[in-house]
């Protein structure tokens, strides 16, 4: 009996001292009284609960707040500066990393080109790029929390890399190199799940609950939150949905499919659109692209209509099966915003997949190319504060 009350007294605790921790994460300053109000905890558990966090450096002190009437309360800050998380987004033809303080505020960032990415040069970079940021990093008191690392492939829930057809990667455990090598918990997540998250926590996403997140690179990555939370699926695997067929007498997929969605609106789509206009010889880039459609190039802007016409049939089967509130479009496609949202909304009002309802919105990515990495970076973060809470109570009890 007793050892019951213990273990239920460890769980109440821990519990409180995470409803403290979060009201001052997301209302800091704040006072004593004002996370008793919020978190409906009496004043002396949530005392207890401060001096905890105080002790670990989770959170500061203050100055007095403004009093409405008697002594001036002392504000509560959470301390984001107590360590740093490292989000990295491994792309096709890029990688592309950021140190993050414990709130998600990039402090440090780092990217590099990349072509025929083999699995041993991945490794051999991202411990150059990791060791730059962490020889950069300021001084803290937990260092290096955590690392997510965001893949454009299919990933199990154990983190295992099963599947990265545009990059050629099977069965890769990039995990178990990472946390050999570093000692802190690492987070291998689909590129996709990485930006939706990212964008739900930090983007455009942040008012929505059913979101789907369309990363479009080299290939396309679909990235699903359902009533607020990442829908991973049955086994990890949702949201492959840049293979799913549109043409069933459509080309071959490195996937072993044929006719994805992702052979026809994707970066490397457009990219083969425009080598295949073009007369020069030259090996045309998302940003030569670009400049041709700012100086309104004809030829330019009727290929970006083209590939917005496939978007759409995608978009389209995607608001049909999932009746979300918000499609954001992210990565690399969302530089062609100019020109493929009102492409994409004529298109998709001409299937008549969105009607003149009030609640559906089709966005871009507000953090552009940093969807995933902000995604992957917030992972660790949040579960450093997880364990942290539990790791100190267990210490404690």
């Amino acid at each position: 009996m007793k050892m019951i009350q213990t273990f239920n007294q460890h769980v109440v605790k821990k519990r409180n001292k995470s409803l403290v921790l979060h009201s001052i994460i997301h209302s800091y300053p704040i006072s004593r009284a004002g996370i008793a109000a919020q978190t409906g905890l009496n004043k002396g558990t949530v005392s207890s609960m401060v001096s905890d966090l105080l002790e670990e450096d989770l959170i500061s002190e203050s100055g007095p707040g403004v009093s409405s009437g008697g002594r001036r309360p002392v504000m509560l800050l959470f301390n984001q500066a107590a360590g740093y998380s490292i989000g990295i987004d491994i792309g096709v033809n890029y990688i592309l990393a950021v140190l993050c303080d414990l709130q998600g505020n990039i402090c440090n960032e780092k990217q590099m080109k990349v072509e025929d990415l083999s699995l041993d040069d991945a490794k051999d970079m991202l411990f150059q790029v990791i060791d730059s940021l962490i020889k950069e990093m300021p001084d803290s008191t937990y260092g290096v929390v955590g690392m997510g690392i965001g893949v454009p492939g299919t990933v199990s829930l154990t983190g295992e890399i099963l599947l990265a057809p545009n990059l050629d990667w099977r069965n890769a455990d990039l995990k178990t190199v990472i946390e050999d090598r570093y000692q802190v918990p690492v987070r291998i997540e689909n590129e996709a799940n990485a930006g939706a998250y990212g964008e739900k926590k930090f983007g455009a996403g942040r008012e929505q609950n059913d979101i789907i997140y369309i990363s479009g690179g080299i290939g396309i990555g679909v990235g699903l939150i359902l009533n607020g939370e990442l829908y991973r699926g049955h086994n990890g695997l949702s949201g492959e949905l840049g293979h799913m067929t549109i043409n069933m007498e459509g080309p071959a997929c490195k996937c072993g499919n044929r006719g994805c969605w992702e052979l026809y609106a994707s970066e490397k789509a457009l990219l083969k659109m425009a080598a295949e206009q073009s007369d020069s010889g030259n090996r045309p880039s998302l940003e030569s692209i670009i400049s041709h459609a700012e100086n309104g190039d004809a030829d330019t802007i009727r290929l970006i209509g083209t590939l917005s016409r496939y978007l759409a049939v995608g978009i389209n089967s995607i608001i049909n099966s999932f009746n979300p509130e918000q499609i954001i479009i992210g990565n690399r496609l969302a530089l062609l915003q100019d020109w493929l949202d009102p492409a994409l909304t004529d298109c998709l009002q001409q299937y008549g997949a969105v009607p003149s309802r009030k609640d559906f919105h089709l966005h871009f990515s507000r953090l552009e190319k940093r969807s995933a990495a902000l995604g992957a970076a917030a992972f660790s973060a949040e579960q450093f504060l997880a364990v942290n809470i539990e790791e100190k109570d267990e210490v404690m009890k």
